[in-house]
């Protein structure tokens, strides 16, 4: 059992931390590249689902991203624009963004067991006509978030297999965690959950984008 009073050996080394893992297989190495290929093109634009992740002056930010499938859209080899859909206004990653540009893209995509990820850095866009091309129903993004890719490696199947998020069979078959009323309930003692959780399905419908 973890008690870091009983002082845990922890690494704070790279030669440290070298001798426990040894040296990356050969082929880790070759699947990261400085570009998008045309395969790792196909997966972007197969996936519905991405984690953007990024650093600024308060810490690290990691917000997950979701639309049909191609939202993130792929310009050029170097290039991923990424629609900002409506949201609670915390705008914590692009706040991120204006102070540091660094970023980390994870996508995934249903039923694949491998995922990509994409290292580099973004800006924020708000050209009119620009936004015009990623509207749904109607509605426009704030922004457009533009990713230059510096690299791309794509994730063995190892961690989704282990956990089994794309065997059906193996879904919770209730719910396993507190509603999200239940949550804020939690923090504000007198806040009705049941309202919020019935009431959040139309508000959803009228607010997705």
């Amino acid at each position: 059992m973890f008690n870091r009073d009983k002082g845990a050996l922890s690494i704070k080394s790279l030669p440290d931390l070298e001798k426990i893992y040894g040296e990356p297989s050969p082929k880790s190495l070759v699947k990261e590249i400085t570009y998008i290929s045309d395969h790792y093109r196909s997966f972007i634009e197969a996936s519905p689902f991405m984690i953007l992740s990024t650093v600024g002056p308060e810490g690290l930010d990691s917000s997950p991203r979701g639309d049909p499938a191609g939202f993130c859209r792929v310009v050029d080899q170097k290039t991923v624009l990424i629609p900002d859909r409506r949201g609670n206004n915390r705008i914590d990653s692009l706040k991120n963004i204006v102070r540091d540009s660094r970023c980390s893209l994870l996508f995934l995509i249903p039923t694949v067991g491998e995922a990509l990820r994409i290292n580099g850095t973004a800006e924020i866009l708000i050209q009119p006509e620009l936004l015009n091309e990623f509207s749904i129903e109607g509605k426009l993004p704030r922004s457009v978030i533009a990713v230059t890719v510096d690299r791309v490696y794509f994730q063995c199947t190892k961690a989704l297999v282990r956990s089994k998020l794309w065997k059906f069979e193996e879904w919770p078959k209730e719910r396993p965690t507190p509603t999200a009323g239940q949550i804020l309930k939690g923090l504000e003692s007198d806040f009705d959950a049941d309202a919020y959780d019935a009431s959040y399905p139309e508000h959803m419908r009228k607010t997705i984008y």
